[in-house]
């Protein structure tokens, strides 16, 4: 585990982004294509806008996303699968696969259907970030560190549920649905390379708890600890609390 930190967001995107896209062009050369999974959300941002930037055979490129609102229609604002379209996928060459989390379909068939594809294309590079309340993907605590399924349903608590909220996505805690389907924390940890991005003040103590506290499912991101490439790409509002 490794941790580069930058003066402010947009350093922290352009320095992360030009770090994925190393990986996958280098995965191409050896491998003649690439796995990858891709974050959401706004501490993404600047990761997704260098990602694009960068020149990458986007043809020999498979995507799998991390979560997804169970019945989300795609047309939401909040929509994981809207965001990937519009920030990511309608602004590079199309990709040989994107395979995306459908919200609107039974959740339990969804899960197999990625587990299947997923269980087929292992993921050489990961881009994740941290929630405020330490989840990875939408694993809020205390998550599942066991399991070996691909993919689950989960129920969301209420500071992520409030995350969502406070950034923008819905008006009202409300409106924040109850449950996503999740990559789970196992599949996330198979990646051979996770980059991870988190900036803003309001994610320090969850970097600091992910980094500092022994690794524990009441931290679900503190599992990347034991990840044997994973970089931390911070700015200095998110590492403020670091020792």
């Amino acid at each position: 585990m490794n941790i580069i930190r930058s003066k402010d967001p947009k350093e922290l995107g352009i320095a992360a982004g030009k770090a994925a896209a190393s990986l996958i062009n280098q995965t191409i050369r050896e491998k003649g294509e690439a796995n990858i999974i891709l974050a959401t959300g706004t501490s993404q941002f600047e990761t997704i806008n260098q990602l694009i930037k960068e020149n990458i055979d986007w043809a020999k490129v498979s995507m799998f996303h991390l979560d997804e609102y169970i019945g989300m229609p795609v047309t939401h604002l909040a929509s994981f699968r809207k965001y990937l379209k519009e920030r990511f996928l309608d602004k590079v060459q199309p990709l040989k696969a994107a395979y995306l989390i459908n919200g609107e379909t039974d959740p339990e068939a969804e899960c197999q259907r990625l587990g299947e594809l997923i269980r087929n294309h292992p993921i050489d590079v990961a881009l994740v970030g941290i929630g405020e309340n330490g989840h990875l993907a939408f694993n809020d605590p205390p998550a599942d560190f066991d399991t070996e399924e691909p993919y689950l349903i989960v129920n969301l608590d209420e500071p992520c549920r409030r995350q969502q909220m406070g950034e923008g996505w819905f008006n009202s805690l409300d409106e924040v649905p109850l449950q996503a389907i999740s990559m789970s924390i196992q599949q996330i940890c198979k990646s051979k390379h996770i980059i991870c991005s988190v900036p803003d003040k309001r994610k320090a103590k969850a970097v600091k708890d992910s980094l500092e506290e022994e690794v524990s499912n009441q931290y679900p991101a503190s599992i990347l600890q034991n990840h044997s490439d994973c970089v931390f790409y911070l700015d200095e509002a998110s590492a403020a609390l670091l020792t």
